[in-house]
């Protein structure tokens, strides 16, 4: 019997459901399933002449589109093994993950995006066209299967912290996670779904993507954020949407400068946050403005996205990440006397490890299946996890642990900050606290101003001793804020 494969998912829409509309993008592509399934077979085609085989791997430069989706499922239909990247990457870092995944054939969405047409021609790529509409293709090196055939995906980290890593997702990984996003989610062939997340990040990829396949649900797809492209979105009947902090904060605002404090006429019967936790304050303006509760969740490329996620009642207190999900195990390891170490997880989300790299891998899996998460967290007496900050990023001042997220709920309460990052600069033998806040372009709070509002809920050895106010911060595609490029951006205000 053939075990499951990712594209299933698909294979049973298309049996049951040919003429219903799945996928729509900002290229004015409007696909039901019966095109998807086309566009699918005419890529997969495409790859086999091109001279992958089952096993290879194919390297998925891409901004989020139909055409990059019917490229994903190609690569599962033909057994192939797809390596997504973000063409919002620089030369480099796209060089870095080719060189070490070698693929047999590179994808690349030119028509959708700009950054992905300038990779194309530095690889000397030709356009192909078909039911896919057109798409590059560039064929740098010859197949070479050796990852086994359980393997759907390889994720390469955005690299928050250290080089980047290819974490293989197996078929049944994507199988979990798509499964677990549906029954959290309450997902059902009525939704339509707001696919800003990029489908070449796990999230956008695993609860999204294969969320949606599994319900029947529908994707607007968009390559890139805009406030103005969700708020309007947002108006023309989109019920779940998916979103990082940033995008929440710069969607209020965007909302605010057209005259209103809440959403007006939306749909949406589901909104979550990810990839930072919350703090009380934001949580109670976002959900004022939505109108329904905001769900929170934790997971990691490693984990196929999902690892815990809340299901609470508008107006409820709680930030924390929720329980595990059905099937997942947690657990804190060397926990301290306020019970906080760092995270463990087991269960069928686990990655099968890093490609081509099995010393990182035993770094984090041991024998029993436990995942070191490199996460510190506590579990409190419903079992609840809270996220307390990366272990790496754990600050020691004046021999005190201060965690990141406790000082950036401090500063995230003021009414005028957007968002705000907080981590750690030795100075003369000490950790100290810096903080980067973001702010609109408009009114804004001095740093002075911010240190006499957080005065009064920190600590004296937790309170920034620098402030560093900025429009932007920088972010991975998905949104996340880049500590690790914190100092070294605001190096010139740091003094």
């Amino acid at each position: 019997m053939t075990a499951a494969r990712w594209h299933h998912f698909l294979d049973a829409q298309v049996a049951q459901r040919p003429g219903a509309l799945v996928l729509s993008d900002n290229g004015g592509a409007s696909w039901d399933y019966a095109a998807l399934d086309r566009a699918c077979n005419a890529v997969r085609d495409v790859l086999e002449t091109a001279g992958v085989r089952p096993g290879g791997r194919v390297l998925i430069i891409a901004e989020n589109c139909a055409a990059a989706v019917a490229a994903l499922f190609a690569c599962s239909r033909l057994g192939a093994i797809a390596v997504p990247a973000n063409a919002r990457q620089t030369t480099p870092e796209i060089a870095r993950i080719s060189d070490h995944a070698r693929p047999a054939a590179v994808l690349l969405t030119s028509a959708a995006s700009p950054d992905a047409a300038v990779h194309g021609a530095q690889m000397g790529a030709r356009e192909i066209t078909g039911a896919f509409g057109a798409l590059h293709l560039a064929t740098p090196f010859a197949s070479n299967p050796e990852t086994g055939d359980d393997v759907a995906v390889i994720l390469y980290t955005t690299g928050t912290t250290g080089p980047p890593k290819g974490v293989m997702l197996t078929h049944a990984n994507l199988i979990f996670g798509g499964r677990s996003s549906v029954a959290i989610r309450g997902m059902t062939r009525d939704d339509v779904i707001y696919g800003v997340l990029p489908m070449t990040h796990v999230f956008g990829l695993s609860s999204i993507v294969t969320g949606a396949m599994y319900a029947g649900a529908q994707i607007r797809l968009e390559a890139r954020f805009s406030a103005a492209g969700l708020y309007h979105a947002l108006g023309r009947g989109v019920t779940l949407l998916s979103a990082v902090p940033q995008m929440h904060a710069l969607l209020m605002q965007y909302t605010r400068d057209q005259g209103f404090d809440a959403l007006q006429g939306a749909a949406l019967r589901y909104v979550s946050s990810g990839a930072a936790p919350l703090d009380p304050e934001w949580k109670r303006k976002a959900e004022a403005f939505y109108g329904v509760a905001l769900q929170n969740g934790y997971g990691m490329t490693e984990t196929t996205a999902g690892v815990c996620v809340t299901q609470s009642r508008i107006g409820d207190p709680d930030i924390s990440v929720g329980p595990p999900l059905p099937g997942v195990e947690i657990r804190i390891d060397q926990p301290d006397a306020d019970g906080i170490g760092e995270v463990a997880t087991r269960g069928a989300h686990i990655m099968k490890g890093y490609y081509r790299n099995p010393e990182e891998t035993a770094k984090v899996l041991d024998p029993q299946g436990w995942m070191r998460t490199g996460d510190l967290g506590r579990i409190d007496d419903r079992g609840f996890l809270h996220i307390m900050g990366r272990l790496k990023e754990l600050i020691i001042h004046g021999g005190f642990n201060v965690y990141p997220p406790e000082v950036e709920a401090a500063l995230n309460a003021h009414p005028l900050v957007i968002q705000s990052a907080v981590v750690g600069r030795m100075v003369d033998g000490d950790e100290q606290v810096v903080a980067f806040v973001q702010v609109g372009d408009e009114t804004a709070p001095d740093p002075e101003e911010l240190r006499r509002f957080v005065a009064g809920q920190l600590a004296g050895y937790k309170r920034p001793a620098k402030i560093v106010m900025a429009t932007t911060l920088p972010a991975a595609p998905t949104g996340k804020i880049l500590r690790h490029k914190l100092l070294e951006v605001f190096n010139d205000q740091l003094g």
